[in-house]
């Protein structure tokens, strides 16, 4: 029997406002990258779902307002049983 197994994945969470870059190592080492209208953009590979949702906390715990996620490809991966 096969099943798809879902690898990480690269997201996108954009917020509102100006994070330093000192933040990306508590944001587990994403890149963040500052928009010419005030954005921030955190992007960086997301092991799964939950981890996904510990990154989105970070961003409530902080206060920020979160504009948008995007996830910017999957990459799924066939394994055998």
């Amino acid at each position: 029997m096969k099943r798809w197994v879902m690898t990480k994945a690269i997201y996108q969470i954009r917020i509102r406002g100006y994070l330093r870059p000192e933040w990306s190592e508590w944001f587990d080492g994403m890149t963040i990258t500052h928009e010419s209208n005030g954005d921030t953009i955190l992007s960086g590979s997301v092991r799964d779902q939950a981890a996904l949702h510990g990154l989105l906390t970070r961003v409530r715990d902080l206060g920020l307002p979160l504009l948008s996620v995007n996830q910017a490809k999957p990459h799924p991966s066939r394994t055998a049983e």
